[in-house]
């Protein structure tokens, strides 16, 4: 099963450069990296709110349960999702489709690893070790690889 969710992951991370391209294209054709950020989400926002229907019928049902949740949860993935795809599309025209994915994601992994680290938002705690520190120093290398060739 495991194999599975590496497979899936490693497809579903295939798709981040896609759509940074695509996204790039569509701010270029705008000529504005907000209209485009704003025009895939709310593409994204309406192909979800069909998925959403369809899966889960009980939504209309579940919609008090928004009162009874922190204000951060509602607003931060939206805000941080806003920030990212923006940066990616504003990066791509100036450092390339291959070190803008791989700046971003040394990123995300010292980011995660902080929050494993440190359990933050109750996810369970993964101290920092030297392995793990290892392949953040490989990380960096490559991002100097891929800037330099």
């Amino acid at each position: 099963m495991i194999i599975l969710l590496l497979i899936a992951g490693f497809i579903s991370g295939m798709t981040i450069p896609v759509q940074t391209s695509i996204n790039s294209r569509l701010g270029l054709q705008v000529k504005s990296p907000y209209i485009a950020s704003a025009i895939s989400f709310l593409v994204g926002t309406l192909v979800l709110l069909l998925v959403s229907l369809l899966a889960e019928p009980h939504l209309a049902s579940d919609i008090g349960l928004l009162s009874s949740i922190p204000w951060w949860m509602l607003i931060g993935g939206g805000f941080l999702g806003v920030f990212y795809l923006t940066s990616n599309i504003l990066l791509l025209p100036r450092l390339g489709s291959a070190l803008t994915v791989v700046v971003t994601l040394l990123g995300q992994m010292i980011m995660a690893l902080s929050i494993d680290h440190f359990g933050w938002f109750h996810v369970p705690v993964h101290e920092l070790n030297g392995p793990r520190l290892i392949g953040i120093g490989l990380m960096l290398v490559g991002v100097f690889v891929i800037k330099k060739y």
